[in-house]
């Protein structure tokens, strides 16, 4: 059985990775000063971290339509695909797969799609697991996605809850870290659910904390320092950790400035991680 793959532009995964295991990226919509732009199109992600605090209006982002799946889907199979497996951001934090849902009943019985309960390269790394597994089988995939999502932790250091607030799209008890000044709101998302683990004061501290969490995994399969425009904390956390522990962390270990879809409800500056436990 041939298996072909779709996920959407929040999945954060790097050109050469698309490129190695031919998956077919769906791109976001982000709005900025009343313009329309396709995730990774139009401006970079640099420009979008430096604009955005002076933004008037703050932009906003927007699911593609059921055609911008219907298309890639319709593709996969005439190129002789059995089935396509189409696995996408949290359902509690976009619509992303609600309309990936509506588009897959044009094709009864060949398109399977999947809340991965995350983002970025939280659910990048379930692209990839179901990818390398694809040639073994629909089952085979599948459950190459579940390990995954099993043994995956996501967190990060925010610079300020200020548009995760705006966002509208985190419960109150996090909602609530942005409350007192001059703190850093430290995150977690598990299961869809962004979930507040703890808050600093400092930058210098923040780093530390993520450090941390780093290390309290153990033996790591897979592991991307995320930043949102912030390279030098980044580079500076992945120095610290194979300082520390360069048995316990993969090979290849991706670097990625999270795509502007993302970091309009997160803000810039902001520093973190996805990894999967051995």
């Amino acid at each position: 059985m041939k298996i072909g793959i779709v996920t959407d532009s929040t999945a954060d995964i790097p050109a050469y990775l698309i490129e190695q295991h031919e998956l077919q990226v769906v791109p976001t919509i982000l709005v900025l000063d009343g313009k329309e732009y396709a995730d990774g199109t139009g401006i970079s992600r640099e420009e979008f971290y430096n604009r955005l605090p002076t933004l008037q209006t703050p932009p906003t982002t927007a699911a593609p339509s059921i055609g911008d799946f219907a298309t890639p889907y319709e593709t996969l199979l005439s190129q002789g695909c059995d089935h396509v497996l189409s696995i996408h951001a949290a359902v509690q934090l976009t619509t992303i797969i609600n309309v990936a849902q509506q588009a897959a009943k044009e094709f009864p019985d060949k398109v399977t799609c999947i809340d991965s309960g995350s983002l970025s390269l939280g659910l990048g790394f379930q692209v990839l697991a179901a990818a390398e597994e694809a040639e073994a089988g629909l089952r085979s995939a599948l459950e190459a996605i579940a390990s995954t999502r099993k043994r995956l932790q996501v967190s990060a250091a925010l610079d300020t809850m200020e548009y995760l607030k705006r966002s509208g799209r985190v419960p109150s008890a996090v909602a609530a870290l942005g409350g007192v000044l001059s703190i850093k709101p430290m995150i977690e998302l598990k299961d869809g659910e962004v979930k507040p683990i703890g808050a600093v004061r400092t930058t210098k501290q923040a780093d530390e904390r993520i450090l941390n969490f780093l290390l309290a995994l153990g033996e790591m399969e897979r592991l991307a320092i995320l930043h949102t425009n912030a390279e030098p904390r980044a580079k500076q956390l992945l120095n610290e950790l194979m300082n520390r522990e360069r048995k316990s962390i993969p090979r290849d270990i991706l670097f990625v400035n999270v795509t502007a879809v993302i970091g309009t409800h997160l803000g810039p500056n902001g520093l973190g991680f996805a990894a999967v436990r051995k």
